[in-house]
């Protein structure tokens, strides 16, 4: 898929669900605490995201799985969700954040979507500002399923 220098983007495959798994538990709980919706998707990232149409990506870096993020299919046909990004801290700082955002807004782009919405917090400096350098803007949400999130932020693709 997408490579730069020692890092490059792959596509989900089993062998990375219990990494995919890790990362996430890792950040969320260093942040937040861990809800029943993280669970949902984390227990099960095929069923909930793969077979639903959507897609998870995973850096690599130095051939190490130390980032991942999804691409969740939401319920309209041109509509998706970046979800469940989470570098390493040991890799943070090396632009697999970056690589991942990038990917996810590829692929969203070759599925048709006009959007791309997100949810975050405020107190996660370092991942807002990742989003507004990819494209992303605040917008007025529906509401979350998670308690951490006060923002919401939304791509608007070009079709």
């Amino acid at each position: 898929m997408q490579k730069s220098d020692d890092i490059e983007i792959v596509a989900y495959g089993e062998q990375y669900q219990e990494i995919f798994r890790d990362l996430n538990v890792e950040w969320i709980s260093s942040y937040f605490k861990m809800e029943a919706a993280d669970y949902k998707v984390l227990d099960d990232p095929n069923g909930y995201i793969i077979k639903n149409g959507g897609f998870i990506f995973v850096a690599l870096y130095q051939n190490e799985p130390l980032g991942v993020c999804a691409l969740i299919k939401k319920n309209a046909d041109d509509e998706y969700e970046l979800a469940k990004m989470a570098v390493s801290p040991k890799a943070q700082g090396k632009n697999l954040g970056t690589l991942l955002g990038q990917a996810v807004i590829e692929k969203a782009k070759m599925l048709g979507a006009s959007s791309i919405y997100l949810e975050s917090n405020t107190a996660l400096k370092p991942a807002i500002n990742l989003y507004r350098k990819l494209g992303f803007v605040e917008t007025d949400g529906c509401g979350s399923v998670y308690e951490r999130c006060n923002i919401q932020m939304e791509l608007r693709l070009v079709k």
